[in-house]
């Protein structure tokens, strides 16, 4: 009987501590807006600095267009936005969903290009430093639009 009681209390004490891990995972779901199918429906994101944070991209637009999302350091969307734009001219550029390799240094995590219709989860760690950390879309000549800000705290 005794052992029976302490297995279900270490059941449980397992389950709670289960959720609260899970509790601790920032969950966003991130799709083209309807009002303008160029700009996310989300443009501010919030975490704790450190947080776990899991991102679906839902390419369900009107407009069939490949999206990515691609987070990078504070004061380079332009840069990285620009060398993807410089990515157009290369036959391989889809194939690396144009993820600029010159600049992979100011890239905290990103997606391969989703295509329409279809889904991409991305689980990272969010930076530790706190800051405003622009997110953008590398396709070609969308992050002048498709951006948002993730606020770390």
């Amino acid at each position: 009987m005794m052992k029976s009681l302490l297995s279900v209390v270490l059941t449980a004490a397992l389950s709670l501590s289960a959720s609260a891990q899970d509790a601790a995972v920032a969950e966003f779901t991130l799709k083209p807006s309807p009002a303008n199918p160029m700009m996310w429906d989300i443009t501010e994101l919030t975490v704790k600095a450190g947080q776990k944070v899991k991102l679906t991209i839902d390419n369900a637009s009107a407009q069939p267009l490949p999206h990515n999302w691609v987070l990078v350091k504070p004061g380079k969307d332009a840069v990285v936005g620009n060398a993807s734009l410089a990515m157009a001219a290369d036959p391989t550029a889809m194939a690396k969903s144009y993820i600029p390799e010159a600049s992979k240094a100011d890239i905290i995590a990103n997606t391969k290009l989703v295509q329409p219709n279809q889904k991409e989860v991305l689980e990272f760690t969010a930076p530790a430093e706190a800051g405003d950390y622009p997110y953008i879309c590398t396709f070609p000549g969308h992050f002048l639009l498709m951006k948002g800000v993730l606020h770390v705290k």
